[in-house]
């Protein structure tokens, strides 16, 4: 029997919580594997674990796989969370790929030097709400469906939850004129793997905040 996957990031969530989401919501038990210090990721970086030297990294049956588009791609085949044929899943990659792209500007709100954090911001909330979440909610009235492709389950409604949650810690009223959206979130939130994965104790990770992104600086040795 195949063991756990393992998950080798830095205690944060990165580019590591899309594949955290994807395999809570598929019910898979899985396993992380820390970095903690530079030399933690030199040692995976001089063992051939990274074929590119970066992570995220994933154990899983058999293989090292990084790059996390490919991790949530296999992941998504091998749990029957990728449609049903090539115009699904053409539809699951258009979609997630769109997500990536507001993920992106969240994920590095962090790093931008403070006097022009306040920009950056107006700028994140302006794109969410006139490009990104009309965009999805649009889709779900298309069609009168509970979910976004095929009326089931996909990494897409996965991944897309995951960002309005991301969404509504930059500002809770981003999603007040997107009443699908919300239904959708409702859905999902309440499936019992992600029920659980929501729930405080979970491999979730909390926002990134100044300690923990200094400490994400030192291991990736950024300036």
């Amino acid at each position: 029997m195949a063991g756990k996957p393992r998950l080798h990031y830095f205690n944060g969530r990165g580019r590591m919580e899309s594949i955290r989401w994807l395999l809570a919501a598929a019910g898979i038990e899985f396993e992380e594997q820390f970095i903690e210090t530079p030399e933690d990721l030199d040692k995976l970086r001089n063992d051939g674990s990274l074929m590119f030297q970066q992570v995220p990294m994933v154990e899983i049956d058999g293989m090292k796989l990084v790059q996390s588009r490919a991790i949530l791609n296999y992941i998504a085949t091998k749990y029957n969370l990728y449609g049903r044929d090539i115009k699904e899943r053409a539809l699951i990659d258009m979609y997630t790929e769109g997500m990536a792209d507001l993920t992106e500007m969240i994920m590095h709100l962090p790093l931008c030097p403070p006097g022009e954090k306040d920009a950056k911001i107006s700028l994140i909330k302006e794109k969410t709400t006139n490009r990104y979440l009309l965009a999805f909610e649009k889709v779900l009235k298309s069609h009168g469906q509970d979910y976004l492709v095929g009326n089931r389950l996909s990494k897409a409604d996965i991944l897309l939850v995951e960002l309005l949650y991301s969404v509504e810690e930059l500002d809770p009223s981003l999603l007040a004129k997107f009443p699908l959206l919300k239904g959708l979130r409702t859905r999902i939130s309440n499936l019992p793997t992600v029920k659980k994965f929501l729930q405080p104790g979970s491999a979730r990770k909390p926002p990134l905040d100044e300690k923990s992104l200094a400490e994400a600086k030192k291991i990736f040795r950024l300036p």
